[in-house]
């Protein structure tokens, strides 16, 4: 399964009930772009998930994995989806992991190409989510 956007191999993984509502699309998981963090649907996602390593060295593990990986799709969308992001960034947060920081440094990534500006949205959610 390749982005549609730029050809890269998604990085599928299952998405557990709780998260579900907030994916675009009614699925049982989803799939993530590590160049563009572009956000599909996965009707067939593995059963476990996996390394997010693969995004880059800054984006977190374990169980603000999942969370991270939703609330980077939902971005292109901030007004539409300002509580769910803040509701996905609250689970990261919970976990030990500041969201706002893997922003910043996802964009200093070289390998990561967002089709969002991650530092324009970063100051957007400091505003917005305070």
């Amino acid at each position: 399964m390749n982005c549609p956007h730029c050809q890269t191999p998604l990085l599928r993984f299952p998405v557990a009930d709780e998260w579900q509502p907030h994916l675009p699309e009614d699925s049982p998981g989803a799939a993530i772009c590590p160049t563009c963090l572009v956000l599909e649907p996965d009707p067939d996602p593995p059963s476990t998930v996996p390394n997010f390593g693969e995004v880059g060295d800054p984006f977190p593990e374990g169980e603000a994995a999942v969370p991270m990986a939703i609330a980077l799709g939902l971005l292109s969308s901030l007004a539409l989806n300002r509580s769910e992001i803040a509701e996905l960034f609250a689970a990261v947060e919970e976990s030990g992991t500041d969201p706002l920081l893997v922003l910043d440094r996802l964009a200093a990534t070289g390998s990561v190409d967002s089709r969002v500006d991650l530092q324009g949205r970063r100051q957007q959610l400091e505003q917005l989510l305070d």
